[in-house]
C-alpha cells in the first residue's frame, strides 16, 4: 500500500537550513491538503505547516517567516524549507497528507490520512 516517506532531515548549525521532502511510495491521483507536523522530546506533537491542494499554506507562529512549505502536485511531493533554525526547532518532523486514490476519490471526498515516518532535525548551538 502506498506510504508517505520523508527525507532530508540531519544535523545543522544554529543560523543554518534544511529542506525536507515528503513523497507518496507510488502513483496515486492526487493529495487535497498537506501538512508538517515536529515533536520535540518530552513534548506534544505540534502543528508546523499546510498547504492546500490550491496552493495556500499556513504557518505555526514559532516559524512563520522562516519556513516554507511548498508541493509538486506532479511528483505527488510536499516541501518544507527551514532557513535560520534554532536549537528549539529540534524535533521529530512528520509529514501528513490526505490522499486521493482515484478520481471517484475525489468527487466523493473520500481520502486516506497517512503520516511519514518522520526525520530528525538536530539544531545545534
Amino acid at each position: 500500500q502506498v506510504q508517505l516517506v520523508e527525507s532530508g532531515g540531519g544535523l545543522v548549525q544554529a543560523g543554518g537550513s534544511l529542506r525536507l521532502s515528503c513523497a507518496a511510495s507510488r502513483s496515486i491521483f492526487s493529495i487535497n491538503t498537506m501538512d508538517w507536523y515536529r515533536q520535540a522530546p518530552g513534548k506534544q506533537r505540534e502543528f508546523i505547516a499546510t498547504i492546500t491542494s490550491g496552493g495556500s499554506s499556513n504557518y505555526a507562529d514559532s516559524v512563520k517567516g522562516r519556513f516554507t512549505i511548498s508541493r509538486d502536485n506532479a511528483k505527488n511531493t510536499v516541501y518544507l524549507q527551514m532557513m535560520s533554525l534554532k536549537p528549539e526547532d529540534t524535533a521529530v518532523y512528520y509529514c501528513h497528507g490526505r490522499l486521493h486514490m482515484t478520481y471517484a476519490d475525489v468527487v466523493n471526498n473520500r481520502y486516506l490520512e497517512l503520516w511519514g515516518q518522520g526525520t530528525l532535525v538536530t539544531v545545534s548551538s
